[in-house]
């Protein structure tokens, strides 16, 4: 398994890095689940990692198509290597298939390896986004490479609150066997990750857990490392 930082800018990269992170997340952690960085702090954080780690992206929710395309392609080219895009306020199965697609597009248009994951909220039960079961065919169908599933509200109960550990095993299984790799994140703390680890997922999400004093403050590289050992045990 692999761990992802979600960073706001340069410093929080190279803290990341230092710590032993293996993949660099650029995200707005002021704004939103998903928030996305200025295109000039993504192009800072790619410049700062230096091909030392794969950097993703952050792109927030996504709800018009042509937007979206231009959007990862304008992401895309700063040379990531995922964009992560959210539906919040979509639950029509054929418009998440639409804007998944325009999304692959849009990444495909640069040139370069760039995947898309499409992310599903633990904590909107289907009613105000995508639903997690419905997503991973939906994310297959529409060539996406991976899924994540994720907290819409930061301040409420995280991952491990919202869902049994059987049930997550089976959904990350699911998506296993639809080829794709599979995320998870939500308020994840240290004692978390073996929680993470037994549900098979590829990857785990932290932000709050890498930084000083909550995800509002910053990534700090001691966290970072104390996270790494953690997965190691």
């Amino acid at each position: 398994m692999q761990l992802l930082v979600s960073v706001a800018n340069a410093s929080e990269a190279r803290h990341a890095v230092d710590g032993g992170a293996d993949l660099i997340d650029a995200k707005d952690p002021l704004n939103g689940a998903l928030g996305a960085v200025s295109r000039a702090t993504l192009e800072q954080i790619h410049s700062t990692v230096a091909g030392q780690r794969i950097v993703t992206a952050a792109l927030g929710d996504a709800s018009h198509e042509t937007a979206l395309e231009q959007l990862t392609f304008e992401y895309g080219r700063v040379g990531v290597g995922l964009v992560k895009i959210g539906f919040a306020g979509v639950t029509d199965l054929d418009r998440v298939e639409r804007l998944i697609a325009a999304a692959v597009r849009g990444t495909r248009a640069t040139g370069h390896a760039c995947g898309v994951v499409a992310v599903a909220y633990a904590d909107t039960s289907g009613m105000t986004s995508v639903d997690s079961a419905a997503l991973v065919d939906v994310a297959a169908r529409a060539q996406a490479t991976g899924v994540l599933l994720d907290t819409a509200l930061k301040h409420g109960p995280g991952l491990r609150e919202l869902v049994a550990a059987p049930r997550l095993a089976a959904w990350v299984a699911s998506a296993h066997r639809a080829g794709l790799t599979v995320a998870l994140a939500g308020k994840l703390a240290l004692e978390d990750l073996s929680f993470v680890a037994d549900a098979g997922a590829d990857i785990a999400g932290v932000r709050g857990a890498a930084c000083e004093a909550g995800r509002s403050s910053r990534v700090v590289a001691e966290r970072v490392i104390a996270l790494k050992s953690k997965m190691y045990q």
